[in-house]
């Protein structure tokens, strides 16, 4: 599929980050280095983080959805990460909460509009514990990106 925002490239099985921090800088870089966002991306993402937490306490696998506004992006897509240790989020709407998220979805979307249909797509997933599941145990990139191409188109 060729009108796909998901690249092999940008699909993390059983990634190791340390902290929050340290998974929103390492994966701000990836995206810069393929030069979908611009350098501001990482600062602009760490502070929405900060002022709107993404953390999801969804059923089974909890989900972080990292991302900040299109002026900061080059090109669209969306970077997935299944996480070897859950990193701690925020929740999302209820900063007092933490969500312990296993599997991160960090946006990189162009347009506003798309970003909403795309966050809308994503987040009918994320109350089906059976589908989540099927995306964090997948142990292959193609595989991962066939079944979340399904879903987003």
């Amino acid at each position: 599929m060729n009108n796909s925002i998901l690249h092999e490239n940008l699909i993390f099985l059983n990634y190791e980050a340390t902290d929050q921090l340290n998974l929103l800088n390492k994966f701000s870089g990836i995206l810069y280095a393929n030069g979908y966002v611009k350098d501001s991306y990482a600062q602009a993402v760490i502070k929405r983080e900060q002022e709107f937490p993404t953390g999801l306490n969804t059923p089974g696998v909890k989900i972080a959805m990292p991302h900040t506004y299109p002026v900061h992006v080059l090109k669209s897509t969306i970077l997935v990460a299944t996480l070897k240790n859950p990193v701690t989020f925020k929740e999302m709407g209820n900063s007092d909460n933490n969500v312990n998220a296993q599997l991160v979805f960090m946006l990189a979307i162009t347009d506003p509009k798309g970003h909403l249909s795309i966050l809308s797509k994503l987040m009918s997933i994320f109350s089906d514990k059976e589908k989540l599941s099927d995306i964090y145990y997948t142990d292959n990139k193609m595989d991962m990106i066939k079944k979340l191409n399904k879903i987003l188109f």
